[in-house]
């Protein structure tokens, strides 16, 4: 791993995870080229904000949930390479019901080169403290629809103030949030804003 890539647990303790490319449970139905093991991997910069993050977070009563972080590219090869293969339905109605596979591309839900293999970059979302229970954000991780985008038509009023909250307690750490996904966010002054890794988590 390179020097300045941790595990995020390692670094920002409470923080709760599940990898989900390291498990069947993604939109390709099936662990993913790269991930040898569930946990999150991350810049020391990355883990420094969520830290903070962390800390807002509590403030409000939540927890941060994480479902990925640093990602191979040889994982998003892999993305491309089963975005290539004929349909087969076992993860459509979940992932993308209203798309094709090649369409994620096209319509930026997933990149040729994504900023995940830079090291800054996180999916997540949120948990109550009190209860351990995810909190109500309109749509779950990958759903690859118009419902996820930010300020999109149709959420509850309650999903809708926790990604608000979500956002505001990102935001104020230090990360620029992607408008077509409320559980992905960059950090602004990542330290590798060009150059995307390739060594697995292992």
């Amino acid at each position: 791993m390179n020097d300045d890539f941790v595990f995020v647990d390692q670094l920002v303790p409470g923080i709760r995870w599940d990898s989900k490319y390291a498990t069947w449970d993604n939109f390709t139905g099936r662990p993913v080229d790269g991930y040898l093991v569930n946990r999150i991997v991350g810049t020391t910069a990355l883990c420094s904000a969520l830290e903070q993050a962390r800390r807002k977070a509590a403030g409000l009563g939540f927890g941060l949930l994480l479902w990925d972080g640093y990602r191979p590219q040889r994982a998003v090869d892999n993305f491309l390479r089963w975005s290539e293969q004929p349909e087969d339905g076992r993860t459509k109605p979940r992932h993308y019901p209203n798309i094709r596979r090649t369409e994620m591309f096209e319509q930026g839900y997933v990149a040729a080169k994504s900023g995940h293999s830079r090291g800054s970059t996180v999916d997540l979302t949120l948990y109550h403290l009190d209860t351990g229970e995810r909190a109500a954000m309109g749509g779950d991780h990958d759903l690859m629809d118009a419902i996820s985008h930010h300020g999109a038509p149709g959420v509850s009023p309650l999903a809708t103030r926790n990604r608000q909250h979500l956002c505001s307690i990102m935001e104020a750490a230090g990360f620029r949030r992607y408008d077509a996904e409320w559980w992905h966010y960059t950090l602004a002054d990542e330290p590798y804003p060009s150059r995307y890794f390739d060594f697995p988590i292992i």
